[in-house]
């Protein structure tokens, strides 16, 4: 994201950093990572299973906590099947609620230690929450974080939606010498100019040696590459993690107002990685 400093970073124990490229952990079954072809998906979480039931605990793990997040968020995170769970019906459900009290809650889920892919086309099927102060976002952070720091590691948002744009989705990367308010930075209009959280839709990066390149329903939209980072280093070259949450307020998003309305979801199809080699 490209606001000031954006989240404050869980250091998890990181197992598997060492994985080969397209990473280790769940696979689709009869896809194998070390013998994959271009366009073999290589791991595949599509969160079936049933009602209120936690998401895959080999895949996913839930950061909880608050304090801001390091972007004056307002959430708490949680691990309460209240605010993370199938729905039945093939979909995770991270659900933002607002309590009695006036309080948030909310829940970040992350592959660290689990799954850790380098290079390949990463991409969900998502249908994004609405309004006022809600900020969904699809992402993933560098395994080597807990050993070096953020931006140091290395961030490559892949979706990013403020609810004040309802028709807009953010696709961005953080890196040394290009983080916070300095990210690279490109966005993609709804085509008719609709909601994005009026319906499911696709959002990916096709990630390479060298290159990343964002894309929504398959139409491409921006590619960064070493040359753009202005003499900083490229820090993309190596295994990252993914991350899903929802977060509510924050310096970028603004806050909720009276307009906004609670609970509010994010609905997750399926996350795929997939050869692009």
């Amino acid at each position: 994201m490209h606001t000031t400093r954006k989240r404050r970073l869980v250091a998890l124990t990181v197992a598997g950093a060492a994985a080969i490229a397209l990473g280790a952990g769940p696979v689709l079954q009869g896809a194998d990572p070390a013998n994959a072809a271009s366009g073999d998906v290589v791991w595949s979480q599509d969160f079936d299973g049933a009602a209120g039931s936690a998401p895959d605990r080999s895949a996913w793990t839930n950061e909880t906590g608050g304090g801001g997040w390091g972007n004056n968020e307002l959430e708490d995170y949680t691990d309460s099947r209240d605010n993370s769970a199938l729905d039945g019906q093939g979909n995770l459900i991270i659900t933002a609620k607002r309590g009695a009290d006036g309080s948030y809650t909310s829940a970040r889920l992350t592959t660290q230690g689990k799954y850790t892919p380098r290079y390949g086309r990463v991409e969900a099927r998502i249908q994004i929450p609405r309004g006022q102060g809600i900020w969904p976002a699809f992402w993933m952070l560098g395994s080597d974080l807990p050993q070096v720091g953020w931006p140091n590691s290395g961030e490559v948002d892949v979706m990013e939606n403020v609810g004040y744009e309802p028709a807009t989705v953010h696709g961005t990367v953080h890196g040394p010498g290009y983080s916070g308010g300095q990210g690279i930075t490109s966005s993609y209009q709804h085509p008719q100019g609709w909601s994005f959280a009026d319906t499911f839709h696709t959002f990916a990066v096709d990630w390479k040696p060298g290159s990343i390149t964002w894309s929504v329903d398959g139409v491409a939209y921006k590619t960064v590459t070493p040359a753009d980072t202005g003499g900083n280093p490229w820090v993309f070259d190596k295994p990252f993690f993914i991350v899903l949450n929802l977060a509510v307020g924050g310096s970028w998003p603004g806050y909720p107002d009276g307009t906004t309305q609670f609970p509010q979801q994010m609905k997750i199809d399926y996350v795929r990685v997939i050869d692009n080699s």
